[in-house]
């Protein structure tokens, strides 16, 4: 399927440069979606001498990870860039989300199988821990030892409730991303078409040639394993038809033009890939949103109003999104917890009140807010068992990072899905 035209409107997806150079967990569901999982994986990047160095990463996911929850990692961070201003908050309903990323469209049922599935994967990507002791900081140029989370969220405890999500970006990952050289778009309905495994693929090309015509020899056991997420138990020959079937279907999609799996006269096995015509494609940033297609649109007509009033209310508190948005849930949650009878006039009247005064400071938000706030909260607290694990890998990255022994223990665990028994055993 070749690539869509300039003139048709593309979904986009934002991928973080260094992210896209390892898998974050396994391929297979069976070895990553269990609790307190630890995955190890290295790349190799050129340093300040030009020399080839390697990083080596951890990512602990308390709750388990899919690999096909990097689709919503990478669609929700480019809605967080979409703008003029990125925002390191979003606040908006399922639905919205579902909808921009091309999910879902109006004669999708609501409440299926897509909401569970984004449910479920917020949940994971919003406890999970990354290490790294080599990322690179666009922001100061250099590469840096590096520990964070990928976001938090706070969603009503009903899941019947219409009121809105809120995704907040964790600041040290979030201040990489929106650097200048710190993400790159990708088209994400291309994404979305591929297998777990050709999406990674996706993305690693969409890096690197964007920059370059051709990969000459990129190592295929890195590539399979720690870029792809192939476990390091699958045969290689097993692996090299995996690989070469995700090549396929990159050189389908005119991303790649040629592509080949070759093996050098030492029996060493290598991976060359020359970029297709998707990347002669005029660079597309992301359209803006008009104030019809805003986040707070639906929780505006969920409140009552129609819909040119309420565009014109988002267009005057455009410059206060985040104001708008929280008074909007309160309202929405006073609906739900007290119904019509709490309001003097109506929810509509309520909200166009409250959001004047608190924007002129002369309103704060409701006591019993603050507790539903408090009870909604997600709680994200690691077990025992949990930090003694993020405590070893925290000790066992960057603690030692010279040591003859940190770096023969990299080699033997890179690519793979460590047992938390071992790691807590190797600490007693």
């Amino acid at each position: 399927m070749p690539p869509k035209s300039n003139t048709e409107r593309r979904i986009t997806g934002a991928g973080q440069l260094s992210l896209v150079e390892h898998a974050l967990c396994p391929l297979d569901p069976r070895l990553s979606l269990v609790e307190n999982a630890v995955y190890s994986a290295c790349y190799s990047y050129p340093n300040q001498e030009g020399k080839r160095s390697q990083a080596n990463t951890r990512v602990f996911a308390p709750l388990g990870l899919s690999a096909s929850d990097e689709l919503f990692l990478w669609g929700l961070l480019s809605l967080s860039l979409r703008g003029a201003e990125p925002e390191s908050e979003l606040v908006a309903t399922p639905h919205w989300f579902l909808s921009q990323l091309g999910l879902i469209n109006q004669s999708t049922r609501r409440g299926g199988r897509q909401y569970q599935q984004f449910r479920e994967a917020i949940r994971r990507l919003s406890v999970v821990n990354y290490m790294n002791d080599a990322f690179y900081d666009p922001m100061r140029s250099e590469h840096r030892q590096v520990c964070f989370g990928f976001f938090s969220y706070s969603l009503p405890a009903e899941p019947r409730s219409s009121r809105a999500w809120k995704i907040a970006w964790d600041p040290i990952f979030f201040e990489m991303v929106q650097a200048i050289g710190g993400n790159f778009r990708f088209d994400l309905e291309q994404y979305r078409a591929l297998d777990t495994a050709s999406r990674r693929l996706f993305l690693f090309a969409s890096k690197v040639l964007s920059r370059r015509a051709q990969l000459h020899a990129v190592d295929f056991d890195q590539l399979s394993i720690d870029t792809l997420g192939f476990s390091a138990s699958v045969p290689r020959r097993v692996r090299k038809d995996k690989v070469n079937r995700a090549l396929k279907k990159l050189i389908d999609l005119q991303v790649l033009s040629e592509a080949n799996v070759y093996r050098t006269t030492t029996g060493k096995y290598f991976v060359s890939m020359t970029r297709g015509r998707y990347f002669s494609r005029q660079e597309q940033r992301a359209r803006e949103l008009s104030p019809g297609e805003s986040p707070m649109m639906e929780s505006l007509l969920a409140i009552g109003f129609e819909r040119e009033p309420a565009v014109r209310l988002i267009t005057r508190f455009r410059h206060r999104p985040r104001l708008l948005a929280e008074w909007c849930d309160i309202t929405q949650a006073a609906m739900e917890r007290f119904g019509k009878s709490f309001f003097k006039k109506s929810p509509m009247a309520f909200l166009i009140d409250s959001v004047d005064k608190a924007s002129k400071g002369n309103r704060t938000a409701p006591d019993w807010w603050e507790e539903i706030k408090r009870l909604e909260r997600a709680k994200h607290d690691l077990t025992a068992e949990g930090r003694a694990v993020f405590a070893k890998l925290q000790n066992e990255l960057f603690g030692s990072l010279n040591t003859k022994a940190t770096t023969a223990a990299r080699k033997t665990e890179k690519g793979t899905l460590t047992a938390i028994g071992s790691i807590l055993g190797n600490s007693k």
